[in-house]
């Protein structure tokens, strides 16, 4: 099958290797078909909602991208965007030397950057699928979606079932998900057919006003907003204001009271601007165990 590629250059320090095994541990894409060398999934860009395979292999300064099909602009911001090669991390290092809790974890994972979900409409759908259920049966019931709504893409010779676009998913019924969240997919699905529920959008706004858009929509509390402007969107620099696990990590390493209020963390985290969110990532990931813990534990 024909092949269509294209190169991204990492603007900082950037490790493809890194990335790829925290996808790999990573519950909602452990199930990828990995060997250790290339990252291979399919998806349906918010630029044209299409199915397209993607495979990213490891190149110097960056990363080398072949695809199912040409590609404009707008999907290669959107491969960028999933690994975060949207984003010039070149000043990244110096929060580090500025506080050395951070930049521990910068020696320990050096090159890491936060991995993102394919689409923000995706990151919501997992954030509704994976309310008052583990990452694991979350998976399980996303792939089952995927394998029967939605298309498959062959990619170096192993078929992909893609997550359905938010069209195919409007009026879909029998997903197996409670009818409360099966109606909440379809509010969400109504959102990214609106132009709301996208990266460019949500990237476009304040990260204070995208999350307030984002809690407005259906089944989106402060948690999952969180989720989907930093891990959907791929926004750099939002914190999340309401993530337990994170301000317990926080609470520990930095020797915050148990009754810390949110504005002290905000306050920790206004140290780490412009990358709020890289640094996040980085904490959550240092204290990661998917699968070996306990699944309702995971950090979303």
């Amino acid at each position: 099958m024909t092949s269509f590629g294209f190169t991204i250059i990492a603007g900082g320090p950037f490790d493809f290797g890194a990335s790829l095994r925290f996808v790999e541990d990573w519950p909602a894409t452990s199930a990828l078909p990995s060997d250790g060398r290339a990252l291979r999934f399919g998806f349906c860009p918010e630029t044209d909602w299409l199915p397209i395979g993607v495979s990213v292999t490891a190149a110097p300064g960056g990363v080398a991208v072949a695809t199912t099909r040409p590609v404009g602009a707008g999907i290669r911001g959107e491969v960028a965007r999933i690994l975060s090669l949207d984003v010039d991390g070149s000043g990244f290092a110096a929060l580090g030397e500025a506080d050395p809790v951070l930049g521990d974890l910068q020696r320990r994972s050096p090159g890491l950057r936060p991995v993102c979900f394919w689409s923000p409409w995706e990151a919501a759908c997992w954030a509704v699928i994976v309310q008052r259920s583990s990452m694991l049966i979350a998976a399980r019931i996303k792939q089952r979606i995927a394998e029967r709504y939605g298309a498959t893409v062959a990619v170096d010779g192993r078929e992909h079932a893609v997550f359905p676009p938010p069209v195919t998913l409007l009026e879909a019924g029998g997903l197996g998900l409670p009818a409360q969240k099966e109606e909440r997919i379809r509010g969400l699905a109504r959102a990214a057919l609106d132009g709301v529920l996208t990266a460019e959008h949500l990237r476009s706004l304040a990260p204070e006003q995208a999350l307030a858009e984002l809690r407005a929509l259906p089944g989106v509390g402060p948690f999952s907003a969180g989720l989907i402007l930093i891990r959907g969107a791929g926004a750099p620099d939002a914190f999340p204001g309401d993530e337990p696990r994170l301000f317990a990590i926080l609470r520990e390493v930095y020797g915050l009271p148990e009754d810390a209020p949110a504005a002290a963390y905000r306050k920790l985290a206004d140290h780490w601007r412009p990358y709020r969110s890289w640094a996040s990532f980085l904490f959550r990931a240092a204290t990661y165990q998917p699968v070996r813990g306990n699944p309702g534990d995971e950090p979303r």
